[in-house]
C-alpha cells in the first residue's frame, strides 16, 4: 500500500515503523507534521491508501480525516486518552500498559480501535521503554491494524472511558506541579520514579547549587550520605550525588532554566566550578568491565549514545586495561538503548569554539577506533544490544564481528548532520564489508537500516532474535565458544595476515587523515552547514520543511 506517516519528527518509532513497513513492501513517504495547509498538500501529492501517525502532538486537520483513514499510535492502553501517557503510566506505578492504534476524530484520543497491545512495565526511564516495550508493542499493532484495514472487512471499535473492561481514561496533561520532588517526603523510589517519567523530556523542574533546572538521568546510590534529604554531597563521573530521606541518588544530566538557549549537558559540565568543588565518590562510573572466561565486555551505556571528548578518552583508557588482560575475545556492548552515536553534539555547541570541540571529539573517537582497529591478538566483537548511528556505526565496523539484536536500528550516514563528510576510519571499514551494491551508496544513504538490511549488505555478520535481556547473555556465550573453537588459532593468524596486508597496501594513518582533511572543511571552512544543523538538532528547532529523502511524494511534485 501507499502509507503515508504524519510526525512531528522522524523519532526512533517513526523509523522502526518505517524500517518494518518497507521492509513488507508498502511505498511509504513521511511529512512533518508543520502546518495543516502542508499536511493537506502532502495528502493531495501522495495519495495514500492509508495515513499513520507514529509520533504527533498535534490533531490531524478535520479535511485529512474526514476523507482518509488516519491511524494514531498512542502510548497509552485502550481508552487512556491525553498527551502524558506514559509519564502517567511510570509516574503512577502502572503494573502494565501498551499500545493503542486509533483512528483519528474530532476528539484527540477517542476516535474507534483499530488494533491494541499490551506489556508488563519495567522499572526504566519514560525513553527507555519508548525504545523497548512501547516500540515493539506498537509495531505489533500498527501491522495488525494494516492487515485489518486491507482485508476491508474490520470494523473498528470504540472504548470509551468507563466502559466494561476499559481500564484507561482521559487525563489531562502531566504539568511540572505534579511531577515536583518533595526531597523530605519522597523516598528514592519515588524520586527515581518522577524523573523517569520526565526523562528525555520535560525533565523535572528542581534546583542544583541553588539555580532551577530540568533535572535528568537518575540513577540509585549504595552509598550512604550525611547531607540532608535534597542536599549534594559529592561528585562522580560527570554526576552529583544527591540524598534522599531514605539514601542517596546520582544526576548525571540538567538542563538550566536560568538562560535562554540553555542545553541538556552532564553535571560537570553545565555547573564546573561548583561540581569541581565536591569531595568525590565512588558509583558513578560510565564505562564497566568484566570478565566471562576467556571474553573480555566491555561496557559504556553512555546517556543517548553521545559520546564525548573526555567519554572517548576514557573509553580507549579502558580499551587499552582489557587489552592487557589474558582474554582471547573483546566484546564491546555499547550500553542497552544504544550502543553508541557518535561525537556529542550538545557538549560540542555547549564549547566555547564549537569548531575547536569538534575537532577534538572526532579525534579522540578516531583513536578509539584505531585502537579497536589495530588489535591483533584477540577477536574483537560488537555487540550492538541498542541501535547506533553516525560515527557510533563505524565504532562497531570497526570489530572484526558486528552482532545485533533484531529490531535494533542502524543510521550509517553523516549527512543529516549538515552534509558531515565523517571519519571513524569508515573510508577503510565499509568497503571491506560492502557485500552489495556501492559502499558510497551506505554512507549517502540518510534512511534508517534495519538489522535484516544490514545483514543482507554487510554491515551486520548476525542477527540475534532474542529479547532485551537476553541478547547480551547469548552474545557473550557465542563469544565463549569462538574463543574456545578449535580453528580460533587459524582466526587469528588470518586476521593478522590480513591486517598486516592492508597496512602494507594503505596504512590506517592515510585513511584517517584522508578523512579528517574533509572533516576539518566540515568545521572551519567556508560552508557552515554543519553548524547550522547541529545548533538546529540540539535546540530542537522545529522543521521547516520535510527532508526530500523522507518526503517521496515531493520529489514527485512538479517544479
Amino acid at each position: 500500500m501507499r502509507i503515508l506517516f504524519l510526525a512531528r519528527s522522524f523519532n526512533s518509532l517513526a523509523q522502526r515503523l518505517y524500517v518494518e513497513l518497507t521492509a513488507r513492501g508498502h511505498e511509504v513517504s513521511v511529512e512533518f507534521d508543520i502546518a495543516d495547509s502542508v499536511t493537506e498538500q502532502a495528502v493531495a501529492l501522495f495519495k495514500p491508501d492509508l495515513i499513520i501517525a507514529p509520533f504527533l502532538k498535534r490533531a490531524i486537520p478535520e479535511a485529512v480525516w474526514r476523507h482518509h483513514v488516519c491511524l494514531i499510535v498512542h502510548p497509552g492502553i485502550v481508552g487512556d486518552r491525553g498527551p502524558s501517557a506514559l509519564d502517567r503510566a511510570i509516574q503512577d506505578g502502572e503494573a502494565q500498559w501498551g499500545v493503542t492504534v486509533l483512528q483519528a476524530e474530532a476528539e484527540m484520543d477517542a476516535g474507534p480501535v483499530w488494533a491494541s497491545e499490551t506489556f508488563p512495565m519495567r522499572a526504566a526511564t519514560k525513553s527507555s521503554l519508548y525504545r523497548g516495550e512501547v516500540t515493539e508493542a506498537a509495531v505489533r499493532a500498527v501491522l495488525a491494524a494494516i492487515e485489518r484495514f486491507a482485508s476491508g472487512r474490520y470494523a473498528p471499535q470504540r472504548a470509551a472511558p468507563g466502559a466494561p473492561g476499559v481500564r484507561g481514561r482521559a487525563r489531562p496533561l502531566l504539568r511540572q506541579e505534579a511531577r515536583r520532588i518533595d526531597w523530605q517526603r519522597d523516598d528514592t523510589a519515588t524520586v527515581l520514579r518522577k524523573v523517569a517519567a520526565a526523562d528525555g523530556a520535560p525533565g523535572v523542574l528542581d534546583a542544583l547549587f541553588g539555580v532551577p533546572c530540568y533535572i535528568y538521568d537518575a540513577h540509585p546510590s549504595s552509598l550512604r550520605v550525611a547531607a540532608a534529604p535534597g542536599g549534594i554531597a559529592a561528585r562522580g563521573g560527570r554526576a552529583v550525588l544527591r540524598a534522599t530521606n531514605d539514601s542517596a541518588v546520582w544526576i548525571g544530566h540538567c538542563k538550566r532554566a536560568d538562560a535562554d538557549g540553555a542545553l541538556k549537558l552532564p553535571v560537570a559540565l553545565a555547573f564546573p566550578r561548583e561540581w569541581q568543588q565536591l569531595p568525590p565518590a565512588d558509583g558513578s562510573a560510565e564505562i564497566r568491565y568484566e570478565e566471562h572466561g576467556p571474553v573480555g565486555v566491555l561496557h559504556f551505556p553512555f546517556y543517548n549514545g553521545a559520546m564525548g571528548s573526555a567519554q572517548c578518552e576514557e573509553l580507549l583508557a579502558a580499551c587499552v586495561e582489557a587489552l592487557a588482560r589474558p582474554t582471547r575475545v573483546l566484546l564491546l556492548a555499547g550500553g542497552p538503548e544504544f550502543f553508541s552515536n557518535g561525537i556529542h553534539l550538545n557538549v560540542i555547541e555547549a564549547a566555547g569554539s564549537p569548531a575547536d570541540e569538534s575537532w577534538r571529539n572526532i579525534n579522540a573517537i578516531d583513536d578509539v577506533c584505531r585502537a579497536v582497529l589495530e588489535t591483533t591478538d584477540r577477536i574483537t566483537i560488537a555487540a550492538l544490544q541498542g541501535s547506533a548511528g553516525a560515527g557510533g556505526c563505524y565504532l562497531a565496523l570497526a570489530c572484526d564481528r558486528v552482532w545485533a539484536r533484531a529490531g535494533v536500528i542502524l543510521n550509517p550516514h553523516y549527512r543529516n548532520m549538515g552534509n558531515l563528510y565523517g571519519s571513524e576510519y569508515w573510508t577503510y571499514t565499509l568497503p571491506r564489508r560492502v557485500r552489495r551494491g556501492e559502499p558510497r551508496a551506505v554512507i549517502e544513504n540518510r534512511l534508517p537500516v534495519g538489522t535484516a538490511q544490514a545483514a543482507g549488505i554487510g554491515l551486520v555478520d548476525r542477527v540475534f532474535d532474542a529479547g532485551r535481556d537476553d541478547f547480551l547473555p547469548q552474545a557473550i556465550a557465542e563469544g565463549r565458544a569462538l574463543a574456545e573453537a578449535t580453528d580460533y588459532g587459524a582466526l587469528l593468524a588470518a586476521k593478522r595476515a590480513q591486517r598486516a596486508a592492508d597496512e602494507a597496501h594503505k596504512p590506517l594513518a592515510a585513511y584517517r587523515d584522508e578523512e579528517l582533511a574533509h572533516m576539518r572543511r566540515n568545521f572551519y571552512g567556508f560552508d557552515p552547514s554543519y553548524h547550522y544543523a547541529r545548533a538546529h538538532f540540539v535546540g530542537k528547532v522545529p522543521h521547516a520543511w520535510t527532508p526530500l529523502h523522507l518526503a517521496l511524494h515531493r520529489r514527485k511534485a512538479p517544479v
